[in-house]
């Protein structure tokens, strides 16, 4: 039997007329449909609630939001890598390959297996303390950014990759961005776009206060280092915006690319610059 989870994304108000179709057309194939318990008790559906859904498997996952709820889905499945198909129920949808307007067609590929899955790099980020020892933050599928914590002020940051000094400035924060998430916080900062196949690593600067530093790409086997020069300012590190953590004086964020991938399913009729022109320039 075919087991497939669904992630449903509770604020978008069509998400339970689209997770009723979901469910009613996977159940006339008899397949298995599983939700995270409370989101099964808050649609009604709490025959569907399983415990720990990230740790059982499956065929595919299905995402029901924006990229941000797909970014999430992506995370949780990092020890168990199952494939995740985007149902885009947001606005530019960069990563979710299916719209509303098609649901049933795509789904109907999906239980025929006529689709492929593109394994997507995360990045893993870690804190050295002064004394040397070293936490790890997390894994962030689009981006960890080093930024400010407090609004109105800039802060003074050292910018090194692997055992290369680089730049020290002024800046708002460091971005360090994955080819898939060159189209994200990345691209509104002034970073390249990048086909999410290609190997590398986009280093974004926001808001620098200097001419002399621009984007940079980098290979995906280089390390980078960013130091909090000023240790009377306060700063945070995020993964993917939506985990935050402090990082307090003298400490170093190293970001490099994880063993981890993330499975994105892709249909063969989707085409990547396709997407680009229709999210990015649908009206030129």
């Amino acid at each position: 039997m075919m087991t497939v989870a669904v992630f449903p994304n509770l604020i978008k108000p069509e998400t339970g007329a689209v997770l009723r179709r979901i469910r009613d057309f996977l159940a006339a194939r008899g397949a298995r449909i599983m939700l995270p318990r409370v989101r099964a008790a808050e649609f009604g559906m709490e025959d569907c609630g399983v415990d720990g859904i990230e740790t059982l498997p499956a065929d595919f996952a299905l995402s029901l939001g924006g990229d941000g709820t797909l970014l999430g889905i992506c995370r949780r499945y990092a020890a168990n890598p199952v494939p995740v198909c985007g149902i885009n129920m947001g606005t530019l949808g960069f990563m979710a390959d299916i719209e509303q307007n098609e649901l049933e067609q795509r789904l109907e590929k999906l239980c025929a297996g006529d689709y492929h899955v593109e394994w997507r790099p995360f990045l893993a980020g870690y804190v050295t303390k002064p004394d040397g020892t070293e936490h790890f933050l997390g894994h962030a599928i689009n981006d960890i950014v080093v930024m400010k914590g407090d609004v109105a002020r800039i802060i003074s940051l050292a910018l090194q990759v692997n055992d290369t000094p680089l730049v020290e400035c002024k800046a708002d924060g460091f971005i360090v961005a994955t080819p898939t998430g060159s189209t994200a916080y990345s691209l509104s900062a002034g970073g390249p776009i990048m086909n999410p196949m290609v190997k590398g690593i986009v280093l974004t600067p926001i808001c620098p206060h200097t001419l002399n530093i621009r984007p940079l790409i980098i290979r995906e086997e280089d390390a980078v280092h960013i130091h909090l020069i000023d240790t009377r300012q306060s700063i945070i590190v995020t993964l993917d915006g939506q985990e935050t953590t402090p990082i307090h004086p003298d400490d170093t964020v190293t970001v490099k690319c994880s063993d981890v991938r993330a499975g994105i399913i892709k249909f063969e009729d989707k085409d990547y610059y396709q997407i680009l022109r229709t999210k990015l320039w649908r009206n030129c």
